[in-house]
């Protein structure tokens, strides 16, 4: 069978034989009907889950804050604010950006999240700092012993609307909801904490109840004074709004859980003996948002396999304190036990790869130079073909295949 791979602009082609391919997967199609996004988002907030309609739950609202994503999510922020903006300016609503330990947004980089509203609402708005400690009010800790540490802000409004998208994350199990506040909203130290934890084996996509990165995000909630509504949208495989749900914070991710997983999660018969994994734009951008093709795909390789990441990675690395961890480590076992010895913020992302490469052999269609592939326990390939030959051929006549068309966000599972 003949598959288009995207790749850096262009497409790729792989030859794979029909007799071993197992799947080629990517998200669902989206069932919906010919509702606008706009009219989506009316609904949700008109008729929304355990909670008063907006306008009702924004009526005796003296101190009310808005809280966004920043530009690192694909939330439709601006469709959102489009849909309400009217009655956010009645209530003299303030916005907080949700950067997490991301730095503050850039004028065009505001603009793009925002759209019309920027213009509207610029003197309200500001950008949460992680690391300006006086901004922040410590209000405990979770269960796992993570401080938690949020903004001021969040203590002093009296109602919070907060606005996500909801999509399987690999070590959150989920993003939106509450991770508004947390990494959202938190201080360094705990996000540091917080995503520590991702080192845990059940920190994985669509895990909650028993994963302890999430079980931080709902302790972190309890703590909340203030009342929230929160409206959160289902993004289909072209980031188009597939459903939007709103009202109980819980209520709402509970539901675009359930819509994102019908989108993302795509059952499989078995594992497979290769694993082809393609970050597409823009999640290819950089090996730190590429890393998700590569534990997204290793879900569903049987040890002992061959994952082949493609991925142009056009911009690098991204952040590089898990590349200087991983290339100083002699191996994945080494790299392990330093990450666990002496755990920095990113290191996270080194151990989800050490921990495939542990296990299975990874190969990669980059623009990457080879050496610098090579601290990361990746093999450099320049042909997709080749090296989907190279690994049929160590992996014997029988192997399965299975091709992930949009790895960075199909989660498999094994029946």
């Amino acid at each position: 069978m003949r598959i288009s791979v995207p790749y850096f602009g262009r497409e790729l082609e792989l030859e794979v034989p029909e007799g071993n391919l197992l799947a080629v997967a990517e998200p669902n199609e989206a069932r919906g009907g010919a509702v606008s996004p706009g009219e989506l988002i009316r609904a949700a907030v008109t008729s929304p889950l355990d909670a008063p309609p907006l306008p009702e739950f924004l009526r005796s609202s003296e101190r009310l804050l808005v809280i966004v994503n920043d530009g690192t999510r694909p939330t439709p922020s601006s469709t959102i604010l489009d849909s309400m903006g009217d009655e956010l300016e009645a209530a003299g609503a303030r916005f907080l950006v949700a950067t997490g330990a991301h730095r503050a947004p850039t004028e065009d980089e505001y603009r793009r999240i925002l759209g019309a509203s920027y213009d509207r609402f610029r003197n309200r708005i500001e950008a949460h700092n992680a690391r300006d400690r006086a901004s922040l009010v410590d209000l405990g800790h979770t269960r796992n012993g993570t401080p938690i540490l949020l903004n001021r802000a969040i203590l002093e409004a009296d109602r919070i609307v907060i606005t996500g998208s909801v999509e399987p994350h690999y070590f959150a199990g989920y993003t939106g909801g509450r991770k508004a506040f947390l990494p959202g909203v938190a201080g360094i130290e705990t996000i540091e904490a917080n995503h520590r934890l991702a080192l845990d084996p059940r920190a994985r996509a669509l895990a909650l109840d028993d994963n302890p990165v999430s079980q931080d995000m709902d302790d972190a909630l309890a703590l909340l004074p203030a009342r929230v509504f929160s409206i959160m949208t289902v993004l289909d495989k072209d980031q188009g709004i597939a459903g939007c749900f709103a009202g109980d914070i819980r209520s709402s991710f509970r539901e675009a859980v359930r819509k994102a997983n019908s989108i993302f999660a795509v059952r499989l018969p078995s594992a497979a003996d290769i694993v082809v994994s393609i970050a597409r734009n823009p999640m290819d951008i950089d090996l730190y948002q590429s890393q998700k093709a590569i534990d997204n795909g290793a879900l569903a390789l049987a040890d002992g396999g061959v994952l082949i990441l493609v991925a142009s990675c056009r911009e690098g690395v991204g952040d590089k304190a898990y590349m200087e961890l991983l290339g100083s480590s002699s191996g994945p076992a080494d790299a392990l036990e330093r990450i666990q010895a002496g755990y920095r913020l990113g290191y996270h992302k080194a151990a989800k790869i050490a921990q495939v490469a542990a296990r299975a052999s990874i190969r990669a269609i980059s623009e990457l130079p080879e050496a610098t592939l090579r601290k990361a326990f990746i093999a450099k390939r320049d042909s997709l073909q080749l090296a989907f030959d190279e690994a049929l051929a160590e992996k014997g006549s029988r192997a399965r295949v299975l091709v992930l068309l949009d790895g960075t966000v199909t989660v498999p599972l094994i029946d």
